[in-house]
């Protein structure tokens, strides 16, 4: 994937659009900070975040400047060098089946201004960004999404779910494994770079992770938030038994009763590289004196704690939803980029309304789950499973957490031979599930 997605011009079919209805598409000049601060203005108005101080501003006008914004500007309008709608993106590699990862464009901040809506200016601007991402040569576009009901339209769908998690701890007694390390306080400051090497080191065992950005990063461990915030976090490392670092959490403590011993955990951010750290960070947090609740947003809806504790009942989801979407754009180049359970031969009949994934093809993957894509035209040769479906269900099974079987049950993908869908069912599986951790 071209590296110079900054400096690729502004789609001439998406700009010819809107100066049709009298507006501009245009780059950001992201080193002109005051350009770039009304940019991060109207973000931040467009998601009914507070407006932006200069203290707010700075980290956002440097840890955000490689990305590649685009603003909607209205020259009638009362400020006209504030952006009326704002969209942001930037290559990202994603994590998929087999350890290995993808080229991928992330798409961000999505906003139009009420004083624009109905003008058709989202779709012009995700249009575009999917034409940019073909023009660098991503394999799918993603993003997270705050409305499930926009994104399907240009071929996006929910390829991992997020799950919030509620832990009664006076019924979680722990049955887990004995962690051979321990856990140590420290500071937001320790961690800053330990934590990137176990979050990379995490990365590619988990289908639907991207990289993390020192911005983010920084956000994740309280690093530049308020004082309130800062004096409210604790952050914990875990060592293992030769003393080296190999998770680490960020959370808070409350109280949720009206009696002192009635507190609540509610873990922000936790990571581990290996299953001894996921057992020694989740045993802390479930043996804390005085705590009776452990809550734990934004995780995976296949938590192994769940079985880490005498009382299955005792650890549930409270809210569980779509979170990372994906959106193919070259299908050999995305089929053939994550690995898959067992051999098959699949013929896939995608069709994309939009003409980026719109093909009739051949998957055949070998012994090894190592998969090849080619151009199909004609009859599907004997034996194969043959499936009909679009590039959004197509899209929704590439990272192997979604069933093949619900999509055709529910009428969203046709079996043209009997008995494809168990196929596709057992090649696409990933036996992680597919997960991400924060919103972007």
């Amino acid at each position: 994937m071209s590296t110079d997605h900054s400096a690729t011009p502004i789609d001439p079919q998406s700009a010819a659009r809107l100066g049709t209805d009298g507006l501009r598409l245009e780059l950001v000049d992201t080193a002109d900070t005051t350009a770039f601060g009304r940019w991060l203005t109207a973000e931040a108005r467009g998601f009914y975040d507070s407006t932006p101080t200069p203290e707010t501003l700075a980290p956002q006008l440097t840890g955000l400047a490689d990305r590649r914004s685009t603003g909607v500007y209205d020259d009638s309008a009362a400020d006209p060098s504030t952006p009326v709608a704002t969209v942001s993106a930037w290559p990202t590699a994603l994590t998929v089946p087999g350890r290995r990862s993808v080229p991928a464009w992330a798409i961000s901040a999505v906003t139009v201004s009420p004083t624009h809506r109905r003008r058709g200016i989202a779709r012009v601007m995700l249009e575009a960004e999917l034409r940019t991402a073909t023009t660098l040569g991503a394999s799918l576009a993603i993003l997270t999404v705050s409305e499930a009901t926009i994104y399907s339209r240009y071929g996006f769908a929910p390829a991992a779910m997020k799950a919030d998690w509620r832990i009664d701890t006076r019924r979680a007694r722990w049955t887990g494994p004995a962690a051979s390390g321990r856990v140590h306080f420290v500071t937001a400051e320790d961690l800053r770079e330990v934590s990137t090497d176990i979050v990379e080191r995490t990365r590619l065992g988990v289908p639907g992770q991207i990289e993390q950005w020192d911005l983010l990063r920084d956000r994740l461990l309280g690093i530049g938030a308020d004082a309130d915030r800062r004096k409210a976090l604790r952050l914990v490392r875990y060592d293992d038994a030769d003393g080296e670092p190999q998770g680490f959490a960020v959370y808070t403590v409350k109280e949720s009763g009206p009696e002192f011993s009635s507190h609540t955990v509610d873990i922000e951010h936790l990571v581990s590289a290996t299953d001894d750290a996921y057992a020694g960070l989740w045993r802390y947090f479930l043996e804390h004196d005085l705590v009776t609740t452990v809550t734990a947003p934004l995780r995976s809806v296949d938590e192994p704690v769940a079985w880490q504790v005498a009382d299955i009942r005792a650890a549930h989801r409270v809210d569980q939803h779509d979170h990372l979407w994906t959106r193919i754009l070259n299908v050999a180049a995305a089929l053939e980029g994550r690995n898959y359970a067992g051999p098959a031969s699949i013929v896939l009949d995608v069709d994309d309304a939009l003409g980026f994934a719109d093909c009739l093809v051949l998957l055949e993957i070998d012994a090894e789950g190592v998969a090849t894509v080619t151009d199909l035209d004609g009859e599907a040769p004997l034996g194969a499973a043959a499936l009909s479906l679009s590039v959004n269900e197509l899209s929704a099974l590439y990272l192997g957490g979604m069933s093949v079987g619900s999509l055709v049950r529910a009428g969203r993908i046709t079996e043209l031979r009997p008995g494809s869908a168990d196929v596709v069912d057992h090649a696409f599986h990933s036996t992680v599930t597919p997960w991400l951790g924060f919103w972007f």
